[in-house]
């Protein structure tokens, strides 16, 4: 295994960790300030556009790249 490979498998992973664990930070802070279901609904939905973007920037950069 490369650098590259090493570097490329750890952002993936990593990335992904820090999303759920940011994703259960957006849980604990929806649930102690009773956000409500559509508080919680569009706390999650500013958390999803942010995994949404870096996912399209990956995408774009393989297809790019090819």
């Amino acid at each position: 295994m490369t650098i590259a490979q090493f570097e490329s498998i750890s952002l993936v992973v990593l990335i992904t960790a820090l999303i759920a664990y940011m994703g259960f930070i957006v849980f604990d802070l929806a649930k102690k300030s009773e956000a409500g279901k559509f508080g919680t609904m569009v706390l999650f939905a500013a958390l999803g556009l942010g995994a949404l973007g870096f996912i399209i920037k990956t995408v774009l950069v393989e297809v790019i790249v090819v």
